[in-house]
């Protein structure tokens, strides 16, 4: 599932090429996303010009005259550039084409990504409305994982991987902070002092900081909006890396499911 330092690079990656340009034409070739297609995409874009690409958490927002869309990658989505005669794959569901010949193109096999209408302003709209802060910014540090966590038996790694806690801290990137942090995925987040609280805190920054320079990490088919893979994949300590010797100390990794997903980490180097 693309997690926030791929969508990052996705928006990074497209922005250039779409803000302020006239929409000239737009083809949905299936409606049937997880939220469907609404019915006046078409009609609602053509003549408008796209505002300012952002990001909020896993969310794409894009503005159009008076409304945003929302956008979402799903599990195996990707928004993608292309150009006037590059004919569509299968699984490309929407085009949205802009002056110039830029194809804005939605890629998504499974169908669990979206594109909708923002419902009202951005805090309000309820799948924004309970999330956290987002992790780079000056609003998430050790102190509010250290308040946030007191008297909560939960595991640590579902702890930070929780939404409303802090948002963009999936999977990998999780089992990657703790490991870099040197605690145990397995330890209940009620248990962890403050101070490893502030070094979990950079450890999250630094890994999301390094994926996002590095293109986001693609294992299966994620590319960014520019059509390029993510290299964070080579950089993982941990994470699929079960039953490999540890880089640190060459004890071998181990694995257990925590939040229903699966978590590796070395036994030495995590306490």
């Amino acid at each position: 599932m693309p997690e926030l330092p791929e969508v990052e690079t996705t928006r990074r990656g497209i922005a250039p090429h779409v803000e302020g340009r006239e929409i000239v034409e737009v083809i949905v070739r299936s409606r049937s996303l997880r939220v469907p297609v609404p019915a006046d995409l078409e009609s609602a874009l053509i003549g408008e010009r796209f505002g300012e690409l952002t990001r909020r958490a896993k969310y794409l927002l894009l503005p159009v005259g008076s409304r945003s869309l929302l956008w979402h990658l799903g599990m195996s989505g990707s928004l993608r550039l292309a150009q006037v005669g590059d004919l569509p794959r299968k699984h490309d569901h929407v085009d949205v084409v802009v002056e110039g010949g830029a194809i804005l193109r939605y890629h998504d096999p499974r169908r669990f990504g979206f594109v909708d209408w923002l419902a009202t302003e951005a805090g309000v709209d309820p799948r924004l409305a309970r999330l956290g802060p987002e992790p780079l910014s000056p609003d998430f540090d050790g102190e509010r994982l250290y308040t946030l966590s007191r008297g909560r038996r939960a595991a640590i790694k579902p702890f930070i991987m929780d939404n409303a806690v802090v948002v963009g801290v999936g999977n990998i990137y999780a089992s990657e902070a703790l490991f870099m942090a040197g605690i145990d995925p397995r330890r209940a987040a009620g248990r962890v002092s403050r101070e490893r609280y502030a070094r979990l805190a950079e450890a999250i920054k630094t890994v999301l900081a390094a994926a996002i320079t590095q293109g986001g990490t693609t294992l299966r088919d994620f590319v960014s909006g520019t059509g390029e893979p993510g290299y964070f994949a080579q950089r993982l300590n941990v994470y699929g890396r079960a039953n490999e010797p540890c880089r640190e100390c060459g004890h071998l990794l181990r694995q257990v499911t925590l939040g229903q997903r699966a978590s590796v980490y070395c036994p030495l180097c995590q306490r």
